[in-house]
Order: structure tokens, then C-alpha cells, then sequence
């Protein structure tokens, strides 16, 4: 489990990296810093945590954030986003739940003149007081210690009001969960308000925005992708094991311009998880609808898009099991994630493969586009 969450986290830091390292020779740069207070309240996603709802969390998120001009080839299409890291601290007034510490990486994306302001982060969460079936059997939220977070702030921001300082107020959503890599995971989301104050560590008043015509075009004939993808997980029985899962998938790409692409194709699932499951509900149901003898894998056909932002992209997929012998969650499942290119043709993928709200696993995938 620590494992795999870590390497979410490494995925999520080494995406940001890419832009410090592969644009030193650029100038000029110029960063900030912000602290944000938040407090709000735990979303009621599910029945079942009603009993961890007690209080209204509250913490801190600090963030320090690059900002780009368009002295590269990607971020003028995005309206000049920031790129940075974010540090936060939650007390969910919950006995059970504990207190979480979370590392992100994230971008800042701007609107209504820049005075709007939408920053999407992901990393890595520990909380101070996970499952235990003796001493914790009531936090059925967190099944493990480490987890995946994935935070949302949505902020009016004026900076350098005051000399190099300035202030930001808004909405935050927060969400833990550990993709059922360990059962239980329920998971934890928090609708919150903030307010802080930013700080400018450079001066930026004589850095113009670059508006560069691009005469390149980013369109592209159709395109074969082959990815692997693997990893671990578990069935909701809590105890009934990790075990590792492989994914093959093939698919046909178009890309329409600098910032989509779109994707159909087909995969097969080999999930052991699903072996158990099958053996356990054909035991402890034995006049149910599970006999214990039906196949764990499965195929599965999808459509998708991807967008493009510089070597990183986000990967939204949605797909039907054509071969569905064992009903587990529904036919129609979902894929979100991250992809780094390594050159024109290899990739890296970091996924969540869900149905509906109902994480199924965390995929770690490489992949070849030909």
C-alpha cells in the first residue's frame, strides 16, 4: 500500500519538476507564497459515515507557486497557470477520523482577468488514525494510513495590494481516499470555505505576458496506443486480501489540436481481487446469484479525451464491460488520470479506474503510441 501511494505522490511532484528543470535557462521568473485558513464541513457522499460527521473540519493549506509568461510553448493556451506545491493540515473533529497531513503538487489556472482563480492539486495524505478492527473498527473512511489526496480551490485573488501583499477568499474541496487499495475506503470529502493572504517574492510589475502566434499545427492522423497497466487491491469484504491486477488495453487516438485528443478502444481486465470475492459470495451466499465458478476477467470497450498540457496530460475515460461474467459494481465504469511523455512515443500513466463514485483501483501504467 505505501508503495503505491507513494508513487502517486513521486508521479505528481516529478510533473511539476519537469517544468523547473527543463526551463532554467528561461527568464524571468517569479514566484509567491499563500496561507489559507478553511473550515466547512464533511460531505454526506454515504450513509454509512454518518457516525464520523461530528464537527466542522478546519486546518490550513500553505502553497508556493511559479508563475509562467509564456516563454515556453504550452502555457499561453492556458491563460499563464502557475505551477507549485502545497502543504495541509485537517482536523476533521472526529475522534475516529483523526487528523490528515497532505503534500501536492498543483497548478493555478486564471480567469475573469486573473482575479479568479481555480488551482487543482494531487499528492500524497497520511492521517493520524486509520482502520484497526481491535482499537479503530468504526473508521471505515480510511483503511490505511497513507492515502491519495486531491484538493480543489476555487478563489477571488487580488495580489499586491499592499507592497508585495495581497489576499484570496473562496471555496475548497478536499477529498482522501486510497483508491481501495486496503478496504475499508469510504473516503472523506470536505466542502469548505477559506480565506488567506499571498505574498510576492519577486517583483513582477515590468514582466509583460508573451502573446506568440504559433503557426505550428498540433493536429495529428490517427494514432495506435498500447499500454500496461498493474497494481493492487481489494475487495470491500475488509480482510479478504490485496492482491495484483493487470490491465491490457489497445486504442486508437486523434489529435484535434494543441490541447485534445480523442480515444476509443478496447482492454481486458485480469482482476485476482475478483477471485476472491467470487469464492467468498458463492460461501456466504450460497442461494445467491453467484455460483463460484464464473470467470474473473473482463473485457471492456471505452471512449475518451485527452488534454494536452506541455509532456503532461489528463486522461478522462468511459467505458462498458462487453464480456461481464460475475455482475461486480455495474457494467459502466470510469477512468481518470495523469500521462507523461517521454518523447514522441512512450508514456508513463498514473489512473483511477472507478464505477460512478465507487473507486475500483489505482493503475500504474506504461504505455507506446505508434
Amino acid at each position: 500500500m505505501k508503495k503505491v501511494v507513494f508513487l502517486i505522490f513521486l508521479y505528481s511532484c516529478f510533473c511539476i519538476a519537469q517544468e523547473t528543470t527543463s526551463k532554467k535557462e528561461q527568464l524571468p521568473k517569479a514566484a509567491t507564497i499563500d496561507i489559507n485558513y478553511f473550515s466547512g464541513n464533511i460531505a454526506r457522499h454515504n450513509d454509512d459515515i454518518l457516525h464520523l460527521i461530528t464537527g466542522h473540519p478546519e486546518g490550513f493549506i500553505i502553497s508556493y507557486n511559479q508563475k509562467t509568461f509564456g516563454y515556453d510553448n504550452w502555457s499561453q493556451f492556458y491563460n499563464y497557470p502557475d505551477y507549485g506545491v502545497s502543504l495541509s493540515y485537517q482536523n476533521l473533529k472526529n475522534e475516529f477520523l483523526g487528523k490528515n497531513v497532505a503534500l501536492y503538487a498543483h497548478y493555478n489556472f486564471y480567469f475573469l482577468k486573473r482575479n479568479l482563480m481555480l488551482r487543482i492539486g494531487q499528492g500524497l495524505a497520511y492521517t493520524s488514525n486509520p482502520y484497526d478492527k481491535e482499537n479503530n473498527f468504526r473508521n471505515i473512511a480510511f483503511g490505511s494510513r497513507f492515502m491519495s489526496s486531491t484538493y480543489l480551490m476555487l478563489n477571488y485573488k487580488k495580489e499586491n495590494l499592499f507592497k508585495k501583499f495581497g489576499i484570496q477568499a473562496g471555496l475548497s474541496f478536499i477529498h482522501y481516499s486510497n483508491a481501495n487499495v486496503k478496504a475499508p475506503n469510504t473516503s472523506i470529502n470536505t466542502l469548505a470555505l477559506n480565506v488567506g493572504v499571498t505574498y510576492s517574492l519577486d517583483d513582477t510589475s515590468l514582466i509583460e505576458y508573451q502573446e506568440n502566434e504559433f503557426k505550428e499545427s498540433f493536429a495529428e492522423p490517427i494514432k495506435f496506443n498500447f499500454v500496461l497497466r498493474a497494481g493492487i487491491n481489494e475487495s470491500d469484504a475488509i480482510g479478504s486480501g490485496q492482491y495484483g491486477f493487470t490491465v491490457v488495453s489497445a486504442y486508437a487516438d486523434k489529435r484535434l489540436g494543441r490541447k485534445s485528443a480523442i480515444q476509443v478502444g478496447t482492454e481486458v481486465f485480469f482482476s485476482n481481487f475478483l477471485k476472491e470475492w467470487i469464492r467468498y459470495r458463492s460461501i456466504a451466499f450460497p442461494n445467491g446469484e453467484v455460483e463460484g465458478d464464473e470467470d474473473f476477467k473482463r473485457v471492456g470497450i471505452f471512449v475518451g479525451h485527452e488534454l494536452f498540457v506541455n509532456k503532461l496530460s489528463v486522461v478522462t475515460q468511459l467505458g462498458y464491460y462487453a464480456y461481464y461474467p460475475v455482475d461486480f459494481e455495474g457494467r459502466t465504469y470510469v477512468r481518470v488520470g495523469m500521462k507523461r511523455y517521454f518523447g514522441k512515443k512512450w508514456f508513463a500513466a498514473l489512473t483511477l479506474k472507478s464505477h460512478a463514485a465507487k473507486a475500483e483501483a489505482v493503475e500504474v501504467g506504461l504505455g507506446i503510441r505508434l
